[in-house]
């Protein structure tokens, strides 16, 4: 089928439809949902079968769906209805929610219902967690019979009833501090997550909050900020406390950042503790080997992140164990620098610089790492720079679902590191380097499998475990290591690694430092959600088709 994505922006769920429905020959195009007339230009130029629109801040015009059939991807079950579905459903601690695939008409998310899933809500999860977990699970399955059923001529179900839940403002998640639970505290901010987080007041500071975790042991006045650990601080409430990973300051220009720096002197003044439950960086050893995991928040990995990431590998390199696991986070692998972080530093070239080396020191430490077994697991999506950190492994699976986009040049044309030339073509060749890092759109596990860029995919982090316990055990991981030790030693005698990184950074240094300002303009544009302006080309090919 012809289908064209409708979209707010080109977000983790389109990309993941992208993926699936191009893997099934579908004849994709996106345009980004700017006006009602470029919509209307984008059905007239691409012709489609029907339109897809997986993340919407609006209702399509009338004068589309009139014309073509548009299939709706709303996150909530049938007869839910309204713009802030899933915050409601985290706020009001639902035990089971849903995805619905309905068709547009005049009345909001209340059109026929062409197929729908239900989910068991994760306990503790966040609003954006379970965005880019349970609802695009449920929602390429609810597109997919939808499909199934379009191509079958069936008929969609008249939806009937329905409950409107407005637009959740930010004085229903205010937080009374003097009267909120531990458990409140937490669902209000996770309702929040991603976007738009909760407005708090701290020391006279309008900061929006996000990024919380429970705390079992320490204990305060309730409101009162009582500790500090890396980037985080940590807040009594009546029965216990929370820790608070990220804040963004309140008008235009506030970026999401470490908690200690939005802070800054309020936050310098507490002592330093160490969280009962929750920790960004941690390693644990089952059946002889060691697993790394750092769940960095949205996967980004500002300088002090990889030097605390790099430290902690070197750490557990000097463990007995010969099998490494980088495990990363749940919702992300990697999304490589830390924009935002960059952004808000006195010189965000300068920040670029340090953060670019940060990254290649942690890569090269992976790469050397010649008497260990190194496994990468991407369990979450990764981008950019976060790629090519797991390349670096030895051995590199993805689960099953899965995004890569293992490019840079949206960025502003951004060249790239983290010794991408070298690992890259070890893989997939030089052709294969040019169609990866040309093409700048998303690749699934599977289609990376196909391509040679990763090694294996999972469903579950068993099968990983499985693994990671059998080579572990098995007579030939001598054999194994000592074929690497060699292989690594016959690729620096051919060009040191040393040589790979100037050669980057040389180019990087152009992205930072010359006359050509486009990375330092799309970094702008994207930590400050500028709205889009056009579809990119690449996306709307029936804009490039016929240009």
């Amino acid at each position: 089928m012809r289908i064209l994505l409708l979209t707010h922006a080109f977000n983790s769920l389109t990309q993941r439809l992208w993926v699936e429905l191009t893997a099934r020959g579908h004849e994709l195009s996106v345009e980004f949902d700017i006006h009602d007339t470029v919509a209307e230009e984008a059905v007239a130029l691409f012709r489609p079968d029907l339109v897809l629109a997986p993340f919407l801040k609006r209702a399509i015009p009338e004068s589309v769906w009139s014309v073509v059939p548009c299939l709706i991807v709303h996150p909530g079950p049938p007869g839910d209805r309204g713009p802030s579905s899933l915050d409601w459903a985290v706020m009001n601690g639902e035990i089971d929610w849903g995805v619905t695939v309905l068709q547009a008409t005049e009345l909001l998310d209340g059109g026929p219902v062409w197929s729908w899933r239900e989910f068991p809500m994760r306990a503790d999860a966040t609003k954006a967690s379970l965005y880019r977990n349970e609802v695009t699970h449920a929602a390429v399955a609810c597109v997919l019979e939808a499909l199934e059923r379009i191509e079958a001529g069936a008929e969609p179900e008249v939806q009937r009833g329905g409950t409107w839940r407005a637009l959740m403002k930010q004085q229903l998640r205010v937080i009374d501090w003097a009267e909120d639970n531990t458990g409140t505290v937490l669902r209000k901010i996770r309702a929040a997550d991603g976007f738009p987080g909760v407005l708090d007041d701290i020391a006279g500071q309008p900061v929006y909050l996000f990024d919380a975790h429970r705390e079992e042991e320490l204990r305060g006045e309730p409101g009162a900020l009582i500790a500090r650990h890396g980037e985080a601080v940590c807040r009594a409430t009546i029965d216990g406390a929370v820790w608070i990973g990220r804040m963004k300051e309140r008008g235009e220009r506030g970026l999401k950042l470490p908690a200690v720096r939005v802070l800054g002197k309020v936050a310098e003044s507490l002592p330093e503790a160490e969280p009962s439950s929750w920790r960004e960086v941690w390693s644990e050893e089952k059946n002889g080997a060691l697993y790394l995991h750092f769940p960095f928040y949205n996967g980004a990995m500002s300088t002090e992140r990889c030097r605390r990431l790099e430290a902690a590998f070197r750490e557990a390199c000097e463990a007995e164990a010969r099998v490494i696991v980088l495990l990363g986070g749940p919702d992300f692998w990697s999304n490589g620098l830390d924009l935002n972080t960059i952004e808000a530093a006195e010189s965000a070239a300068d920040e670029s610089l340090a953060n670019i080396e940060a990254m290649d020191d942690l890569c090269q430490a992976v790469i050397e790492a010649t008497d260990k077994h190194v496994i990468a697991a991407m369990r979450g999506n990764a981008g950019a720079g976060g790629v090519f950190l797991a390349l670096a492994a030895d051995h590199v699976l993805a689960r099953d679902g899965v995004v890569l986009n293992p490019h840079y040049k949206n960025m502003g044309n951004l060249y790239g590191s983290e010794y991408w030339t070298y690992l890259l073509p070890r893989r997939v060749g030089e052709d294969g380097v040019r169609d990866v890092l040309g093409r700048r759109l998303p690749i699934g596990a599977g289609q990376a499998l196909g391509m040679g860029l990763i090694d294996g995919t999972f469903i579950d982090i068993a099968e990983v475990e499985a693994q990671a316990r059998d080579l572990a055990a098995s007579p030939d991981l001598d054999a194994l290591l000592a074929e690497k030790k060699a292989r690594r030693e016959a690729d620096e005698a051919a060009k040191p690694l040393i040589a790979y990184r100037g050669e980057e950074l040389e180019r990087m240094n152009l992205n930072f430092y010359g006359f050509d300002p486009s990375y330092h303009v799309a970094r702008y544009n994207f930590v400050y959600r500028i709205p889009h302006s056009r579809t990119p080309l690449h996306l709307a090919r029936h804009r490039r088709r016929n240009a």
